[in-house]
């Protein structure tokens, strides 16, 4: 399976959370915006300084996080994504989920293939549907 993965996703999956998607095995080759390490690092720092974590399990949850980006294809944040999640959507987006769909409909256009939306997010789903894209984690 071809997915597009929003923050949501990757932190559940890295942090071995309960409901983590339940598909993630079945992904073969993973898309996300370059977004996505900015958001699942500061999640990290938000977590070390909230719950008090330890420095071994921060690093241990840091290098997992790190490990899965790696393993995914990273859309870069250019003026062109910028541009196209300034655009008006058919449903009420945040910024951030904004530019994470704007990745996943470059990405398509680009190649021609169409990523299934992996995300935890109701907005984001719900706009990635209205855009046609398939979505699973909600």
């Amino acid at each position: 399976m071809i997915a597009y993965i929003d923050a949501s996703v990757l932190l559940r999956v890295a942090l071995d959370e309960p409901a983590a998607l339940s598909e993630w095995r079945q992904v073969d080759r993973g898309i996300s915006s370059a977004l996505i390490r900015t958001e699942c690092l500061r999640t990290l720092d938000r977590l070390r300084l909230q719950q008090r974590l330890p420095d071994a399990q921060l690093a241990h949850r840091r290098a997992t996080v790190l490990a899965l980006i790696d393993a995914i294809e990273i859309v870069e944040l250019d003026s062109v994504v910028l541009e196209r999640a300034a655009q008006p959507m058919p449903t009420a987006l945040g910024t951030l989920d904004a530019i994470h769909l704007a990745s996943a409909l470059l990405w398509q256009e680009l190649l021609q293939i169409t990523p299934i939306m992996a995300t935890h997010d109701a907005a984001l789903a719900l706009a990635a549907r209205a855009h046609g894209l398939p979505v699973i984690g909600i």
